[in-house]
């Protein structure tokens, strides 16, 4: 039986409920034969995870999760196989945290006009990374605004609530170019939140190859059997790398198990070892 990898992960650098070392204990646990951490717009879990694999004879592949402005579809990419240490993709994301920085000041002045008063170390003391919307959720529920994080979103954070600021995103061909640079893999992550129309998802693969798509996520958690068969037939006759990943984050997302998504999943080893093949010679 091939091994199984997941190549789509989160810990508490950004928006997991796991801290790396823990994410890579449970990755063991779970008989994954190698783990890409992707988590949102930062590197910054990486150094823990890496020696943590190390200690477990775990292949880690260093990686994360870019939210992309396209088309005004919900756009994100995995860059695999980029860490810390590279230059281009870590330049576009300080780029994108300072502004997402004063995002975070912007919602909380809008809070304000609304009766709600958080400061930032309120937010920030709920997030160990990146500082975002989830973290804003669980101060609002800790001073007890709201109950659960859909109220917080659905009344406040997410669009057309009363708070709500956009997101500064990368352009696809400048998340492209810099994951390029620093001799990574450019991948689209959960394509069926773009669209589950074959046609439609077609057109943005082939756009997005145009640009320098490196592959797709083919097996993810909500992707149902045909749409997986859909997508690997779309990656075959477009000559996309097919990629795949539970989208694990832990406690803030019940039911999905490393590995195996809701229970079906299976991203067979197979996958990774093409990737590899398929890397800039350096």
């Amino acid at each position: 039986m091939q091994p199984r990898v997941d190549l789509h992960t989160h810990s508490t650098a950004s928006d997991g409920t796991l801290t790396p070392a823990e994410l890579m204990r449970a990755a063991k646990a779970a008989g994954l034969s190698a783990i890409a951490l992707t988590d949102h717009d930062t590197f910054g879990g990486l150094p823990e995870a890496r020696a943590e694999a190390q200690n477990l004879d775990l292949e880690l592949v260093p990686g994360c999760e870019l939210s992309l402005e396209y088309a005004g579809l919900p756009t994100h990419m995995l860059a695999l196989f980029v860490d810390e240490g590279r230059g281009a993709v870590a330049g576009e994301l300080e780029r994108v945290r300072l502004a997402r920085s004063r995002r975070n000041e912007l919602m909380l002045e809008k809070l304000r006009t609304v009766g709600v008063h958080l400061h930032v170390e309120d937010v920030a003391r709920h997030a160990d990374g990146v500082v975002g919307r989830p973290h804003i959720a669980q101060a609002m529920m800790e001073a007890g605004v709201v109950k659960t994080f859909e109220e917080a979103f659905t009344r406040f954070l997410g669009q057309g609530g009363l708070a709500h600021i956009p997101k500064e995103k990368l352009r696809p061909v400048e998340a492209i170019k810099a994951v390029h640079a620093d001799g990574g893999l450019a991948i689209l992550a959960h394509p069926y939140l773009i669209s589950q129309q074959a046609r439609q998802i077609e057109g943005v693969l082939a756009d997005l190859k145009s640009l320098g798509l490196d592959g797709v996520e083919v097996y993810y958690t909500e992707h149902s059997d045909r749409y997986t068969r859909e997508l690997a037939r779309l990656a075959e006759s477009l000559g996309l790398l097919q990629s795949g990943g539970s989208d694990f984050h832990g406690a803030v997302k019940p039911g999905v198990r490393l590995g195996r998504g809701r229970g079906g999943l299976f991203v067979p080893g197979s996958l990774l070892d093409a990737m590899k093949a398929a890397l800039p010679q350096t």
